[in-house]
């Protein structure tokens, strides 16, 4: 069987990083065609043919500016001569072609997020640098209707759909009316894995990407509120803002080391997700390290959370909704070891099983 993998971009350790890896461990010898590969910042896929477009030419931080042009090439990428093509896209790369003979299977992590969900954010503060924020709001104008309406015929050529969340695949019908199957994403369980002899936990922690939709002004101004230590592990085009917010009782990290940040969630009293993310690979790091999460009531953590068992929920993206949590969270006694096991359903190995499984059904529908 002919396998290809096709992927918006790969440029970052990333959640769709992640799904990339799996499916490569799955098909080593499937090509994964991508409009953009950075492999400065990621180094997972030394021994894949990654083919990549004439894009690869600019630099990776201008894939902001690249829409339209990657919808020009994903939408002539012909890959009719496999048998199976697994599309991994939150953007373009849903829109190739295949043949009748081949079966696409489209795992999305949302509907295309600057036409849809997030546009009016996008319009506001689209995160641009070198102050080209102007032209990415012009250009989101100009181009917003044929874009959309080409989003929708491209999101029309996969035969399958399997979404990342409860969250996605309401958004999936809602945007594209289109049925999916939920499967989660992997995330790295046994990297972030609570041992024995944990070590003390004190203060809150938050980590992420510093964009203004992460609401990370909520963990800095509730925090200070109620004068709970606070450490923001990141960096981002928000990262100035924030720290003109902060007061003496938050601490910036924004070149934290893989070993220092398991170590950091593994002695905080609660991990603080104030925002609405499709999944949040994040915050299910943090209960693998048996850390209560905070969460806002809404997206991709309601597939996770459980109430007052491995975490709480805030209803309001206000400081004093999160306040009112965080005090919650501090006043309640955990069992970390059980937040931690509540993490194991999420691991790499059975996002792999469950998407080798759904293959196999839909192929043997379809002989």
């Amino acid at each position: 069987m002919k396998v290809a993998i096709v992927c918006d971009w790969i440029e970052n350790v990333g959640g769709a990083e992640r799904e990339i890896l799996a499916l490569h461990e799955l098909y080593p010898n499937a090509p994964i065609y991508t409009s953009q590969y950075n492999d400065d910042k990621i180094d997972w896929f030394k021994d894949a043919d990654i083919r990549t477009t004439w894009l690869q030419k600019l630099p990776t931080s201008f894939k902001k500016f690249l829409p339209l042009l990657r919808a020009y090439i994903f939408n002539r990428l012909d890959l009719s001569e496999y048998d199976l093509v697994l599309s991994v896209s939150g953007a373009e790369a849903k829109g190739v072609k295949t043949g009748p003979k081949t079966t696409h299977i489209c795992i999305c992590n949302s509907p295309t997020q600057y036409y849809w969900i997030r546009q009016d954010e996008y319009l506001k503060q689209p995160g641009f640098p070198l102050g080209f924020n102007w032209l990415a709001k012009l250009g989101l104008k100009l181009f917003s209707t044929p874009l959309k309406r080409w989003d929708r015929h491209a999101a029309n050529r996969p035969d399958y759909y399997l979404s990342i969340s409860k969250y996605v695949q309401e958004n999936i019908r809602k945007y594209y009316k289109r049925e999916s199957t939920i499967i989660h994403p992997p995330v790295d369980i046994d990297r972030f894995k609570l041992r024995p002899n944990p070590p003390s936990r004190h203060g809150l922690v938050i980590a992420g990407r510093q964009t203004p939709y992460k609401r990370i002004d909520l963990a800095i101004k509730a925090s200070s509120r109620l004068k709970v230590p606070l450490i923001v592990i990141g960096n981002g085009p928000d990262h100035r803002r924030l720290e003109k917010l902060a007061d003496r009782n938050v601490t910036f990290l924004t070149n934290t080391s893989d070993y220092s940040i398991v170590e950091h969630f593994q002695s905080s009293l609660a991990f603080i997700f104030p925002s609405v993310d499709d999944f949040g690979i994040v915050a299910v790091e943090a209960l693998a390290a048996g850390t209560p999460v905070i969460a806002y009531n809404k997206g991709g953590s309601l597939d996770y959370i459980k109430e007052n068992k491995n975490g709480v929920f805030f209803d309001r993206q206000t400081v004093a909704s999160l306040s009112n949590a965080i005090e919650r969270a501090l006043s309640k006694s955990w069992d970390y070891m059980q937040i931690s096991k509540s993490a194991d359903e999420f691991s790499s190995q059975r996002f792999k099983q469950e998407v080798k499984d759904f293959i196999k059904k839909v192929l043997s529908n379809n002989m």
